[in-house]
């Protein structure tokens, strides 16, 4: 190689990191600026192992949890919506009973552990509680539930879940529950969207000013909660079916229906969500085992909980998939804002619950996203809108309705 080559190779390379800086920085002063709101996180299961600290920084590596304070400072995130999750079970007076008491159990964990750092974060319950968290230096943590599972059929249990701190309630998970179908259930639909009881639900939301969140749920139920709903709902972590041909995904009509709605979509950072996975059937089955070994995870013990997580965790270091990228999450962002507007997307990662790409893999990463915003060339205003106002926009309209 020439001189002269080796000069052009030497400057390629000084502008690529100039300019890798550049991004970097201005994503760090846009992030001082703005408020950043990650719509939905899996984080409280870890609140049941008492190893997990929230307070401390926790190696991705050696624990395999995706978040926690120091690492949210370190990703420049400002809050989190943290669920309650509760996988379906039997639909019986033992299985509503069984699922209540855990969600309580998670509910009290998980203000447990948060207020053991009261200098690092607090628990909001209104919108704009985040701004004044923000000035204070902390972090703000935000309660969801996802799948009203434990609501069983009592509807006196929305408010029980809106007084433990819960400001949303993804209505169901992967199976039909007495709220409404699933977009994944293997059964197929059992209502052809809400039931009446969800009926019942949704208004109750309404009117304590709860958020409806309508991931997971079938597109007959989408549209049957935005027919009744009186205020604007989300999808806490959802991507785009043109890009991903996942039921858990939204097609352009539905995409639509929710900007006519005044709703959100927040992006889901999760691979299977983001592109089509390549066949592994040796990953598959490893898993099925594993499913079958604990019953697909209904009425397990805490100790058999926390042995199904592990040889979890195990199996997928030993089946490692090809996660999707931080581009190609943008790509959903981008498809959202071309297709029906920049006021009408936003983030949730699914972190702690599947979620986690090349380049985001846990929180502390959290910035790649917007340097790749500026890369698209999204201004200040427009990462604003993505990373939280579009979202607080939908929760200030929720609280108004309901008179808050």
């Amino acid at each position: 190689m020439t001189f002269k080559q080796n000069l052009v190779l030497i400057g390629a390379f000084l502008l690529i990191t100039g300019c890798i800086t550049d991004l970097n920085q201005k994503a760090e002063k846009i992030h001082n600026e703005i408020i950043s709101i990650d719509t939905h996180t899996d984080t409280p299961l870890n609140f049941l192992d008492k190893d997990f600290d929230i307070g401390k920084r926790n190696d991705f590596d050696e624990t395999r949890t995706r978040v926690d304070f120091p690492r949210m400072k370190e990703g420049k995130l400002d809050a989190t919506f943290m669920a309650v999750f509760i996988g379906q079970g039997p639909r019986n007076e033992e299985g509503n009973h069984k699922a209540k008491d855990r969600a309580l159990k998670i509910f009290n964990a998980l203000h447990q552990k948060v207020n053991l750092y009261p200098e690092q974060a607090e628990i909001a319950l209104k919108a704009d509680d985040v701004y004044r968290i923000k000035k204070s230096g902390r972090s703000t943590v935000f309660i969801g539930v996802e799948n009203g599972y434990p609501i069983g059929n009592d509807i006196n249990m929305v408010k029980e879940f809106y007084d433990l701190g819960a400001r949303y309630i993804t209505l169901c998970h992967t199976k039909n529950n007495d709220i409404c179908d699933s977009s994944t259930d293997s059964k197929g639909p059992q209502y052809n969207g809400l039931s009446s009881f969800g009926e019942d639900v949704v208004k109750e939301m309404n009117r304590l000013g709860m958020i409806i969140d309508v991931s997971h749920i079938s597109d007959s139920a989408f549209y049957d909660v935005l027919k009744l709903s009186k205020a604007p709902v989300i999808a806490s972590h959802s991507s785009v079916r043109a890009l991903c041909d996942n039921p858990r995904n939204f097609s352009d009509e539905m995409l639509f229906a929710i900007k006519k709605n005044g709703g959100v979509v927040q992006i889901c950072i999760l691979s299977d969500y983001l592109k089509t996975p390549l066949p592994y059937p040796e990953r598959d089955s490893a898993f099925q085992v594993i499913r079958e070994k604990y019953k697909h995870f209904e009425g397990l013990t805490e100790e058999e909980y926390h042995e199904a997580v592990k040889e979890w965790r195990t199996t997928e270091g030993l089946y490692p998939v090809e996660f999707a990228t931080v581009s190609e999450a943008v790509d959903h962002i981008d498809y959202v804002v071309k297709t029906i507007g920049i006021d009408y997307v936003g983030i949730g990662t699914d972190f702690d619950g599947g979620g986690g790409i090349e380049g985001c893999m846990d929180v502390s990463q959290m910035k790649n996203i917007t340097i790749e915003l500026l890369r698209r060339g999204y201004n200040k205003n427009e990462i604003k809108k993505i990373w939280g106002e579009n979202f607080l926009r939908v929760f200030r309209s929720v609280e108004h309705i309901a008179g808050i």
